[in-house]
């Protein structure tokens, strides 16, 4: 028998509730992420993330297009949260990300997401519970887990994020979180601002995931192959360096350990706002992949996945469509 996850532990002794109301009193003058913008979303007040005191769901669905730790046979159960706490003008989910008037529509309440997590364990069958964009929703989360525990849910939980998270705020989920997803978008604080409208983002990042590590460690792996504990750190390449690669790699190598696994990504397509930026309007090109390929084997950096140059259309997802918004005919 697999053992339970950690989170039911902290659920039979009172820890895990004991930490959705800490959260929730937090939602009172919002600091849930590092804009600390303090909208009373308990009372109803949109957040600088757009967000409210209900959970935006955009979709529900078995993703097998994820690291194959994470999909494996039956795929990763991803809950896809509407709304951000960044405003990235090449953002792929930009339907559900940027789209704040069409998320009111997907509103629902904690109960109702407590459903849908047992919906990916009992009936889509997912090896784990993955949370797309999780930041600025986190006390609601927290509180469906609350719910869903005692009816039976028991997956592991992949925290899925742009790595704009408050380090207090991820304190509240260790034990919680097996499995850490951030992405590494930056190096320089100035292109941040320019691509994603964000204040601060590499000292932010840079400390969200020293606090993951510090709860995770590295990437653990069962006998099937599947993820079951640890941190994977993705790092999407930019057309003309804009993501600064070799910075945030030295950074990870330097400052976490060359064992750390990434997971690199060559998917970038220009989508929302990206053709009316020159420096973004186009695909990464084959020396831009190569060269990220050999920082990374310089760096000794061993563990982890690249994804093959050309790949990025796969990867496009329309949350518009109906069913599934990677698997369409």
């Amino acid at each position: 028998m697999a053992d339970l996850p950690r989170y039911i532990e902290l659920f039979e002794s009172g820890e895990l509730e004991r930490r959705v109301m800490a959260l929730d009193a937090r939602l009172e003058c919002c600091n849930i992420c590092p804009r600390r913008c303090g909208a009373n979303r308990v009372d109803g007040e949109i957040g600088l993330c757009n967000a409210g005191k209900l959970v935006a769901v955009a979709s529900v669905c078995a993703h097998r297009g994820e690291e194959p730790a994470l999909s494996g046979t039956r795929g990763s159960g991803a809950i896809f949260f509407g709304n951000c706490n960044l405003r990235c003008v090449y953002c792929q989910n930009f339907q559900i990300s940027q789209d704040p008037a069409g998320q009111r529509h997907h509103e629902i309440t904690t109960s109702r997401l407590a459903n849908r997590m047992l919906h990916i364990q009992n009936d889509l069958g997912c090896h784990n519970l993955n949370l797309v964009s999780p930041t600025h929703y986190v006390p609601q989360i927290m509180r469906a887990l609350l719910e869903a525990v005692p009816q039976g849910f028991r997956l592991p939980i992949v925290y899925n994020t742009n790595a704009y998270d408050e380090p207090s705020t991820l304190q509240e989920l260790d034990g919680v979180v097996d499995i850490y997803l951030p992405d590494l978008k930056y190096s320089s604080n100035t292109i941040a601002m320019q691509l994603s409208d964000v204040a601060h983002y590499v000292q932010s990042a840079r400390s969200s995931i020293k606090e993951m590590y510090r709860q995770v460690g590295n990437l653990q792996i069962d006998e099937e192959g599947l993820a079951v504990k640890g941190l994977i750190i993705r790092h999407l390449i930019l057309p003309n360096d804009l993501a600064g690669s070799e910075d945030s790699l030295k950074w990870i190598a330097q400052e976490l350990s060359p064992q750390v696994t990434v997971s690199i990504m060559s998917q970038y397509f220009p989508r929302h706002k990206a053709m009316q930026m020159p420096p973004l309007a186009r695909s990464i090109n084959s020396a831009e992949h190569r060269r990220v390929i050999n920082i990374v084997d310089v760096l000794g950096m061993e563990n982890g996945w690249m994804q093959d140059a050309g790949s990025q259309e796969y990867y496009l997802p329309d949350f518009n469509a109906e069913g599934h918004p990677f698997e369409r005919s």
